[in-house]
């Protein structure tokens, strides 16, 4: 029963006071690596699958061949006395700034070494957090952020829907009432309600949105393309009136990729641009998710056919696109509920490449990489926190926050 009920909240209290020991030298077990479709061409029945391509346009990279030995790094707490914190961004902006959202519904500034007393911004008015994954979720900077003073955020408001927001800031100080509500989404419940939002390397807005909650998807929301939630959408906020819809979305919505339960944090490699995805799961499997630049738009990742690799409502069929690494609420994993990160592309070249992630309730993190095609994934890390978010700033390094107040940066020891 308690696994059961572990399924039905989002990373910011799967499992409160849990704690995990600290860093070994020795690597622990590893989750399994899930073979991944090659490409995503399934859809719902009766639909047809238009597919586009995303040229890419980044040069090549050089990634690290192996894992660093982790017991030669740590996370050094950096900031302390948030309150519930759940997403931490760069605005790109040249200022070093770093942005936390706290749940109920303010934005913090940390600068130069401090946490600014004033919030950047409070909505508090208008957040719903009745239910223990609702609140203020996600955040985005415009990539002109410099130039007009946008930034974008994902919450709950009145009864529980999911609203997406434009707001305009000048300094350290965003104005409330500049509110443009983008996307008003309906919410059948009070969990599930995804959060992340990140602009991609196309310029247009990406949103993670959960299958609108209870348990095991009852609304069949993950494999229906004509609805919003389940889905990464995709949406044009420079062009149109608040937005448009880009001509290669695949089905003349919002909808860029489908078949996901909730995708609480989605990130883009800024190297690469390729997409990664920790979807949290229902009763038994964590999952990453991984979708590289220039694949067809209109992937389905499987849920509610699939949990993780794993058949749920249905068996394996062509074209789903499986996982890349997942783990299980089973012994020795002892999960929870995933929380997606980033790859590493900071000053330590050691880490470059790496793909970093944890749970919710042990507090592990782990690495995944790329090596020739073939991706390997280790544990690396037990801090000994409730991991709400990663984060990464203007120059790639990479930060973790704790659902207890604090954010920690990756450094050498």
């Amino acid at each position: 029963m308690k696994r059961l009920l572990l399924i039905l909240i989002l990373p910011i209290m799967a499992c409160n006071g849990l704690t995990a020991p600290t860093t070994t030298t020795n690597p622990p077990p590893t989750p399994p690596i899930a073979d991944s479709a090659t490409e995503a061409v399934a859809t719902a029945p009766g639909e047809v699958q238009p597919a586009t391509e995303v040229p890419a346009t980044f040069p090549p990279v050089v990634n690290a061949g192996q894992f660093p030995n982790p017991a030669e790094y740590e996370w050094r707490q950096i900031i302390s006395g948030l309150q519930r914190p759940v997403d931490l961004q760069s605005a790109h902006d040249d200022t070093g700034r770093l942005f936390i959202i706290e749940k109920h519904g303010t934005i913090r500034v940390y600068e130069n070494g401090q946490l600014l007393d004033e919030p950047f911004l409070n909505i508090t008015d208008r957040i719903d957090e009745s239910g223990n994954e609702m609140g203020l979720l996600g955040l985005a900077f415009d990539p002109h952020y410099r130039e007009n003073g946008y930034f974008y955020v994902n919450y709950t408001g009145a009864r529980g829907h999911t609203r997406i927001s434009r707001f305009h800031a000048e300094g350290n100080f965003a104005d409330p009432n500049s509110e443009t509500v983008l996307l008003l989404i309906e919410q059948p419940y009070e969990n599930h309600n995804g959060g992340s939002l990140a602009f991609g390397p196309d310029g247009y807005l990406y949103a993670g949105l959960g299958d609108g909650g209870s348990g095991g998807d009852p609304e069949k929301n993950g494999q229906n393309t004509k609805v919003l939630l389940g889905k990464i959408l995709r949406i044009d906020v420079t062009h149109g009136d608040p937005y448009s819809i880009p001509a290669d979305n695949p089905f003349g919505n919002e909808v860029w990729a489908y078949g996901l339960r909730n995708p609480w944090r989605i990130s883009f490699d800024r190297a690469t641009g390729d997409l990664w995805i920790g979807d949290v799961g229902q009763g038994e499997w964590e999952e990453i998710d991984y979708l590289p630049a220039g694949s067809a738009s209109g992937a389905n990742f499987g849920w509610s056919i699939m949990e993780g690799a794993h058949a749920f409502d249905g068996d394996a069929q062509p074209g789903l696109l499986l996982p890349v690494a997942e783990y299980s609420h089973s012994s020795p994993y002892e999960g929870c509920s995933v929380t997606g990160g980033y790859v590493y592309r900071g000053s330590m070249p050691e880490w470059n490449g790496i793909y970093l992630y944890g749970d919710y309730c042990t507090g592990y993190v782990w690495g995944l990489l790329n090596v020739n095609g073939q991706f390997e994934n280790q544990r690396l890390f037990e801090p000994g926190v409730t991991i709400t978010s990663f984060g990464e700033d203007q120059n790639g390094e990479i930060y973790l926050v704790s659902d207890t107040g604090e954010v920690y940066t990756l450094v050498k020891k």
